[in-house]
């Protein structure tokens, strides 16, 4: 009887662990050393972006891949791949990681900020910072045309005469962040909104084109600046440092599958920042999905077949 017995607990457990092993975190389920691993953050370029890259590479070579979703910052994305957990990271911005992965801050010049980045980044973390997409993403305080009109705002410091009147929704991540947030932008501009709401940055736009807000600081690449023909401020003082887009690969990674460099570098260059307002605005207005948009783009383009290696 306890025999029968034991052997019956024996056959559950290993039932269970047939079970769970098969279990895992999204995007993880595939981890073979042919499987590409690719980290995106929670924003609709970066799952655009990479499903892009997820489609180029398997266009181009034999390897599989799979995308960590949904992640929450850049620094998440980052741990991720520094770990392990992923090969590649979809989209990077040179200045967010100037200023919240290696802690600098006060240097905008752009070129000098991407050189501090690539050499850090290869250097301390061993990964590559390849060239950018072609398109920067930068924060942007907007308003809309008849509120520019009224008051007269070409630029951020115009606002200044009208702050402590003024509602203002921004990213909720922009809010507390070091060097680029919104503590230094006080210092910097020497004003201070009257009411600041932090939200989830796809709501921004919505709130300002309803009249909820009368300005807010959204993305430069966001698709719903057209759309709602919104105006954008010009950082007069410089006060955000330069935010290129660019996919960043582990060296481990570049040398387990050299066949990534030459397929990623088809990208560089290759998405303006028009490009990527209108894939953008596919997809937040037009709601389709971001691997359709990925797709379609790069079937337009024939997957960059001519670019150089």
């Amino acid at each position: 009887m306890r025999k029968s017995k034991l052997f019956k607990l024996t056959l559950l457990f290993l039932s269970l662990v047939t079970v769970l092993s098969g279990c895992g975190f999204p995007g993880l389920s595939s981890s073979s050393d042919d499987t590409v691993k690719i980290a995106a953050q929670n924003t609709t370029e970066q799952q655009i972006m990479a499903t892009m890259l997820q489609q180029m590479i398997e266009h181009y070579s034999n390897l599989n891949t799979t995308v960590i979703s949904n992640l929450g910052s850049g620094t998440v994305s980052f741990q991720a791949q520094k770990r392990g957990d992923a090969d590649l990271t979809a989209i990077r911005y040179n200045g967010t990681d100037f200023q919240t992965i290696l802690n600098k801050s006060g240097e905008t010049d752009p070129e000098k900020v991407d050189q501090l980045v690539r050499k850090a980044f290869k250097d301390k973390y061993h990964m590559t910072y390849f060239p950018s997409y072609g398109f920067a993403d930068t924060y942007q305080f907007m308003v809309t045309q008849k509120y520019a009109k009224a008051h007269n705002l070409n630029t951020v410091s115009d606002l200044k005469k009208i702050a402590p009147s003024m509602r203002v929704g921004i990213d909720q991540i922009w809010m507390n962040r070091q060097g680029d947030g919104y503590a230094d932008f006080q210092k910097r501009y020497g004003f201070s909104f009257g009411r600041v709401y932090p939200m989830q940055i796809g709501l921004v736009y919505n709130a300002l084109a309803s009249g909820k807000m009368d300005a807010v600081l959204g993305y430069s690449t966001d698709g719903r600046i057209g759309s709602y023909n919104l105006k954008l401020l010009k950082d007069n003082l410089n006060y955000f440092p330069p935010y290129n887009a660019s996919v960043v690969v582990n060296d481990s990674a570049l040398k387990r599958h050299p066949q990534l460099k030459s397929i990623l570098h088809r990208l560089d260059g290759k998405i303006p920042l028009k490009t990527m307002q209108s894939l953008n605005y596919k997809v937040d207005n037009n709601l389709q999905e971001p691997s359709v948009v990925a797709k379609q783009f790069l079937q337009q383009h024939h997957y960059f077949e001519g670019s150089d290696d």
